[in-house]
């Protein structure tokens, strides 16, 4: 299984010069705000953004330390924090206080099972990935939660004890989340829940080492790449990227190309969500095609749930 995932190796190199990551570059800096504007630009050049685009980025926080799924909720939803904390990773913010106030709330909220569910509050109007009470939405918001406390776990460090194991100070919560996962898995590789959770869940399970179990999640989402979305290959690229799983899984290839199939001509991606959401689609491919990192660098040229 492994060598399936690493079969026909393309070099970054090559996977840039199908992408065109200019034109991507260019829509972005034509149609997003500022805020996208920013994150743009610290993907690109590791640049630091300026302390009212970070603020604004985390505006409408709940007092608890989670942000509402809705313009002045006052529930915080799981779902909503994990997607203001991948906005705050481009801006490289997930080691300022709001995001460490995030990343302890959803470690509060695990459940005594090792998984994650939306407040029974949220009912009415959550939607079906995020409904609560839901076994797929609960093995949705178990990955989605488990990636952000493994990836930004060692960031927030700073707020207690060193500690550099996976996921820093919330090892224990992270670990958790992964067995809970591991468990969920059919022998075929398949897991009862919605897309997303499958490269979710294969990125914090490859982070723990994990890795018999992360390839059998990974083998599956090949099999699916030619019928995805461009939205979904995004998201799994730039997931799988940010994990490091490795520029030569075949995964990761298969997907770069499949961005580069479904580029428009005006550079950027369709989003699941309607055109509003084209430039955040566009972001996390050029996310995908960037190095995992984004430490300040040169700048390099030419090359649902949401």
């Amino acid at each position: 299984m492994a060598e399936l995932l690493r079969r026909d190796h393309v070099s970054a190199d090559s996977v840039w010069g199908v992408v065109d990551l200019d034109a991507a570059i260019g829509f972005v800096v034509a149609h997003g705000d500022a805020v996208e504007r920013a994150r743009l630009s610290r993907l690109r050049t590791g640049a630091p953004v300026p302390a009212d685009l970070l603020d604004a980025a985390e505006a409408g926080q709940a007092p608890g330390g989670g942000w509402p799924a809705v313009l002045d909720g006052e529930v915080a939803s799981v779902d909503a924090t994990c997607f203001r904390l991948a906005e705050l990773d481009d801006l490289g913010g997930l080691s300022r206080p709001a995001a460490r106030h995030a990343l302890d709330w959803l470690s509060a909220r695990q459940l005594s099972d090792g998984g994650w569910d939306e407040d029974p509050s949220l009912a009415g109007f959550a939607p079906e990935w995020a409904t609560p009470g839901d076994p797929e939405a609960r093995l949705y918001l178990t990955a989605n939660a488990g990636f952000w406390l493994t990836v930004a776990g060692l960031d927030a460090r700073a707020a207690g004890p060193l500690d550099s194991r996976v996921g820093g100070a919330y090892a224990g919560v992270v670990q958790a989340a992964a067995q809970t996962l591991a468990a969920q898995l059919a022998p075929d590789g398949s897991w009862p829940s919605f897309l997303p959770a499958g490269w979710l869940a294969a990125a914090v399970l490859h982070r723990q080492q994990m890795y018999h179990e992360s390839a059998r999640i990974q083998a599956v989402l090949a099999d699916r790449i030619p019928q995805m979305s461009p939205a979904d290959v995004a998201w799994l690229a730039a997931t799988l990227n940010r994990v490091e799983v490795g520029e030569e899984q075949w995964l990761l290839v298969s997907a770069r190309k499949r961005l580069a199939e479904t580029q428009r001509s005006d550079g950027g991606w369709d989003s699941d969500d309607g055109h509003q959401f084209d430039v955040h689609t566009t972001l996390r491919a050029i996310r995908a095609c960037l190095p995992a990192d984004p430490a300040p660098r040169a700048a390099t040229a030419g090359a649902r749930p949401r």
